[in-house]
């Protein structure tokens, strides 16, 4: 993840790439199975092509009207589903769409965010996985010393029981103070308010993207998204945080003028 995110961009699309593959293709498995797997496969293809379009637009200089032949597949899934001799269980389709607005958009996010002026700042992009990577830490931490005892109350216990507000705070504690040092050794260089803001919301954003694929995995009854990465699960399993994260830190940076 590392060497990915400040090597090379040739480096950095290669490993989200397939980060994106794998993740888009465990979430179609997960919600329609054995199902419409043409439509399965025009929709991991959209958000792929979207994804390396966007890169060579970011950093090879192709000119963005070309993103546009992203919303080809996405157009071939309709025209396959009126093509269809069945229309058994059509509502599932609805689900191909669902995986490239819910994987392929945060993924297509990141070329925009270790590009400036066509340079390659990955960096950037690694302060805020160190930060949910913080929060992950502080989460599971005080979850695990406060947050387990009889009397301590869960954060959302119809959807993961064992996650509480003990381990949230201590999650927004430690992404806080992670984006402090951060900043303090000059590796995010924005103004300190902004960091600090910057490491809540990606701890408050981090939690929200793990519930929301604990939905989906309870929904369908599974436990872990894939088993690609033995005692940790799923691809997905390990990008669900940054899936909300990354478009919420995106979108500050915007706003404020910072990206």
């Amino acid at each position: 993840m590392v060497a990915g995110m400040v090597f090379h961009p040739v480096a950095f699309g290669v490993l989200f790439l397939l980060a994106l593959y794998v993740s888009i293709r465990e979430f179609q498995a997960i919600t329609m199975g054995e199902q419409w797997k043409l439509q399965q496969k025009f929709a991991w293809l959209a958000a792929c092509a979207a994804f390396i379009l966007m890169m060579c637009h970011c950093f090879y200089g192709l000119e963005l009207r070309w993103l546009s032949l992203a919303l080809l597949p996405l157009f071939a899934i309709a025209v396959s589903v009126v093509l269809s001799p069945s229309y058994d269980s059509v509502e599932v389709v609805a689900l191909s769409y669902a995986s490239v607005l819910y994987v392929g958009l945060p993924f297509c996010l990141m070329p925009l965010m270790v590009s400036g002026d066509g340079i390659f700042r990955g960096a950037v992009l690694l302060n805020f996985f160190i930060l949910i990577w913080c929060s992950d830490v502080g989460a599971y931490s005080l979850g695990t010393l406060l947050g387990q005892k009889p009397d301590s109350k869960k954060l959302a216990p119809a959807i993961s029981p064992k996650k509480s507000w003990w381990g949230f705070w201590g999650g927004i504690a430690t992404a806080v103070l992670g984006a402090l040092i951060l900043y303090l050794v000059g590796w995010m260089e924005y103004p300190l308010v902004h960091c600090l803001v910057l490491g809540a919301l990606v701890a408050v954003a981090g939690v929200c993207g793990d519930l929301f694929e604990s939905v989906w995995k309870r929904r369908f009854g599974v436990k872990d998204s894939g088993n690609c990465i033995p005692g940790h699960g799923g691809m997905l399993d390990r990008f669900d945080s940054s899936l909300f994260a990354i478009p919420t830190v995106f979108v500050y940076l915007c706003i404020f003028g910072l990206l």
